[in-house]
């Protein structure tokens, strides 16, 4: 699947989106997953009240099922005006 950082989501990770294989069932197992991989990941998840998510462009939240989805895109709150 498709993996897209925004904000200072892409500044931590280094990257604005990678493909990545994955056998998680969720948002949050795939967070873990992430994590896990090296020190940039676990800093840009550590605080996921910081976070926000989106499954195929749809926002979602962290306990959500994967299966299906093509993208997730993780990004800080949105504010408007």
């Amino acid at each position: 699947m498709d993996v897209v950082y925004f904000a200072w989501v892409r500044e931590r990770i280094g990257v604005p989106r990678e493909q990545v294989e994955t056998s998680a069932a969720t948002v949050a197992d795939l967070v873990a997953e992430l994590s896990a991989r090296e020190e940039r990941y676990a800093a840009a998840f550590a605080d996921l009240s910081a976070l926000r998510v989106a499954l195929d462009q749809e926002l979602s939240d962290f306990d959500a099922a994967l299966e299906g989805v093509r993208e997730v895109a993780f990004f800080p709150p949105m504010t408007g005006g």
